[in-house]
């Protein structure tokens, strides 16, 4: 399930919110991604996957939220880790060649 969006890391490019199945994101007047419906969330970790900042954590955990924190996150070097997980390798912010999400393109606000 979707637990943390990093105001940090997050460069609202609006992948999330674009690839997510369940429509669980809305965006703050920042444009920051916020989880909005996170029961809807199916933990698909499109989002996740896609993120090119590497802002965003999902548990593996489906039901219920497991109330971690982005400092949590962080510490654990959980964002970006089932990425990782799948061999992409893409630094923050994005970049690398092995990174399948590289080729989409981020409107410009």
């Amino acid at each position: 399930m979707i637990e943390v969006v990093s105001t940090d890391r997050c460069i609202r490019c609006d992948i999330c919110e674009r690839i997510c199945p369940a429509f669980v994101f809305d965006r703050d007047e920042t444009g920051l991604p916020v989880i909005a419906r996170q029961d809807d969330c199916q933990t698909c970790f499109l989002c996740e996957i896609y993120c090119p900042a590497d802002a965003l954590y999902v548990a593996e955990q489906a039901h219920g939220p497991i109330g971690i924190t982005e400092a949590e996150v962080l510490e654990r070097d959980l964002f970006g880790l089932y990425a990782r997980s799948l061999g992409w390798s893409r630094g923050r912010a994005g970049g690398a060649q092995n990174d399948p999400t590289r080729h989409i393109r981020v409107a410009q606000v």
